[in-house]
């Protein structure tokens, strides 16, 4: 019989098994953490996220074993990364988008926008925004339309052109982020990969 070389163990944080094998969501979804994109699972172990679901440590390290075994029945390949050219990054802020974000601004007394993808939700990777005061020496400052967004280097080349835009609908407002190079997004719309 093949041993099961463990990749995955029961103090592997849940947003590092999302990130480095995404193709174990589905098998997490089918164990009973459906909260896969929430900021929580990001950081707690995948111990504490099945004890958290009720589940004993005989079933936590059979389901250690079972996601070890999707790792190793479906690997991920790593593509190729080009370098990217980071003076060349940009997002393409909507008026209504813009609008919103320099009323946030102004009453919050922000300098901009910060603007990353975390690991999580159902199709791997989740965006994160929030106000901020100024630029980390990893970020990139992108000016468009009267605003600062903040973007860290490796969130960059994940949304590179993407569109940020407001919108206001019967299912409430909110920013939503059009994603060129997400390879598949959440029926959500606020998690791809």
């Amino acid at each position: 019989m093949e041993q099961t070389q463990v990749k995955i163990t029961k103090d592997t944080n849940i947003g590092e098994i999302i990130e480095n094998f995404p193709q174990t969501i589905e098998t997490l979804e089918e164990l009973g953490v459906h909260c896969v994109g929430c900021h929580v699972s990001a950081v707690e172990s995948i111990e504490m996220g099945f004890k958290t679901h009720g589940m004993s440590d005989e079933q936590i390290a059979d389901a250690v074993k079972k996601l070890n075994e999707v790792v190793q029945k479906n690997p991920i390949e790593k593509k190729e990364e080009k370098e990217f050219d980071y003076s060349t990054a940009k997002l393409n802020v909507t008026d209504k988008a813009a609008e919103k974000i320099k009323g946030l601004m102004t009453e919050h007394k922000k300098a901009g926008l910060r603007i990353g993808i975390v690991p999580g939700g159902c199709s791997g990777n989740s965006y994160s925004m929030e106000l901020d005061d100024k630029s980390d020496e990893n970020d990139i400052v992108i000016e468009e339309k009267g605003i600062k967004i903040f973007v860290d280097k490796k969130s960059i080349t994940k949304m590179n052109n993407a569109k940020v835009d407001f919108v206001d609908g019967l299912q409430g407002a909110g920013f939503k982020i059009e994603n060129p190079q997400a390879e598949k997004s959440c029926g959500c719309g606020s998690s791809f990969g």
